[in-house]
C-alpha cells in the first residue's frame, strides 16, 4: 500500500471516529474543549472577558456553531454526528487545496 493510500485511509477512520467529540466529553462530565470558550464560557470561567477578545469575538461568527448546520442541535445524535463529519471533511478540503495550491506556487509547476 502506498504511502498516500494510507495517509487517505488514516484520514478517513479520523473523519468517521470525529463524533467521538460529541460522546465522550458526555460519558466523561467533562466541560467544553480547552480553548473553544466562547464569551459567556470565558466570563464564567475566569470571572472577565478581556477587551481585545470581546471586540474580536463580534467579528467573526463560525460558519458551523457547534459543528452542527443550523436547525440540526435538536434533532439528535445523528444529525450532530453528521455536523461533525460535514465539518471534519470541508476543514481538510479546505486545507488540502490550500496546501496544493501552495504547492505548486512554490514549485514553480503549473
Amino acid at each position: 500500500m502506498k504511502t498516500t493510500a494510507k495517509l487517505a485511509l488514516l484520514i478517513v477512520i479520523l473523519i468517521v471516529l470525529s463524533p467521538l467529540g460529541l460522546l465522550l466529553p458526555a460519558l466523561l462530565k467533562a466541560g467544553p474543549a480547552w480553548g473553544e470558550w466562547g464569551v459567556g464560557e470565558l466570563q464564567a470561567l475566569i470571572g472577565y472577558v478581556p477587551r481585545g477578545l470581546e471586540k474580536l469575538s463580534a467579528i467573526w461568527d463560525a460558519p458551523m456553531v457547534g459543528y452542527v448546520c443550523k436547525g440540526w442541535s435538536q434533532k439528535g445524535i445523528l444529525h450532530l454526528s453528521a455536523g461533525y463529519i460535514i465539518s471534519a471533511v470541508t476543514g481538510i478540503g479546505i486545507v488540502a487545496a490550500i496546501t496544493i495550491v501552495l504547492g505548486k506556487l512554490l514549485s514553480g509547476k503549473k
